[in-house]
């Protein structure tokens, strides 16, 4: 059998490794690769750490067994407040209602006539277009739970992955397994892109809070407007913020609505505040990470662009990864 050349074993594992990371979006698994890459990096950087404690392997278990409790903490949080949170509100549906008819009167009394054509005149109207449209988008709602479920298992089996690897002790090359060798080259440098894009994805969501918490505290008052759950807000902001461009969506969502619950011009002139910042974000995004990964603000701008024309917002959180993962191969074979 014909010994392959280095130069073969090279070609192989990139397409080995490039082919895999393209068909994550397709295949809707961009959750399940950020989630294990992510328990993966935090085992790896808090060990050492532990280490100065525990002796031995014994950090490394420490570290799994922490984050694992603070997930697992953290999705039965969630779920007990989403619960709650719709509990309440099935207790004090008058509550519901009266803020509804408060939206509307408002609309009604400041909006144009000929906005008003496109607004219902009171809450039964309001509640009878609603199950109007959900019978009419049944289909999409149930393949929008279909893909939320989806999104949560395979980001639970990330985790999982990404705790189990990092358990495993690195071994040295292999002379009798080139591909082998070559293929945790290619990670190695897929590892380093993915952690200097969540360094600089840190670096945004401080950005991120800072310009919310002067939005709030700052430019609201200025108006005599003050949101409730302002500093609930701002730590929601920051955390949201660590997932790039959908994390801001995230958080602008839920300002938006808690500035809507206080009347339509303050969710009006929230949303606008928040398109501005959600734009800036693209050019914010591109900059930092562009710094971490030695790359032109435009270079991951324009990866950006495409990603996401080519696969969607999913496209959009995995182009810096994979630009940075493609810029340190070209560097690697001496190409840039």
């Amino acid at each position: 059998m014909q010994i392959m050349r280095p130069q073969h074993i090279r070609w192989l594992s990139l397409l080995i490794v490039m082919g895999g990371l393209l068909l994550i979006l397709p295949l809707q698994l961009l959750g399940c690769f950020l989630a294990g890459f992510i328990v993966y990096e935090l085992v790896n950087g808090l060990t050492p750490y532990f280490q100065k404690i525990i002796s031995g392997e014994r950090a490394r278990w420490l570290v799994v067994v922490l984050i694992s409790t603070l997930v697992v903490s953290a999705l039965i949080l969630a779920v007990m407040g989403i619960v709650s949170f719709l509990l309440h509100d099935m207790r004090n549906p008058a509550v519901f209602n009266e803020k509804v008819s408060g939206l509307l009167s408002d609309a009604q009394s400041r909006l144009s006539p000929v906005m008003l054509h496109y607004l219902p005149a009171n809450l039964e109207e309001l509640q009878r277009e609603f199950v109007q449209w959900l019978r009419e988008h049944v289909v999409m709602l149930q393949n929008v739970g279909k893909n939320a479920a989806h999104t949560f298992v395979t980001m639970l089996v990330g985790m999982i992955l990404g705790a189990i690897i990092s358990l495993q002790r690195p071994g040295g090359e292999d002379p009798q397994a080139p591909l082998k060798n070559d293929l945790l080259q290619r990670m190695r440098f897929l590892s380093k892109a993915f952690r200097n894009v969540v360094f600089a994805q840190f670096q945004i969501s401080l950005i991120n809070t800072f310009l919310s918490c002067v939005f709030l505290f700052g430019v609201l008052p200025l108006f005599g407007i003050h949101l409730p759950l302002s500093k609930t807000l701002v730590v929601f902001t920051f955390v949201c913020g660590l997932l790039p461009v959908i994390g801001n969506l995230i958080s602008n969502t839920v300002i938006f609505i808690v500035g809507l619950s206080l009347s339509l011009w303050v969710g009006v002139l929230v949303l606008i505040y928040l398109i501005i910042i959600h734009k800036v974000e693209y050019f914010l995004n591109a900059r930092i990470v562009g710094t971490r990964i030695n790359a032109k603000s435009w270079e991951v701008l324009l990866a950006m662009l495409i990603f996401e024309s080519a696969f969607g917002l999913p496209g959009v959180v995995a182009a810096p990864i994979y630009y940075a993962y493609l810029k340190s191969e070209l560097k690697d074979a001496g190409l840039i």
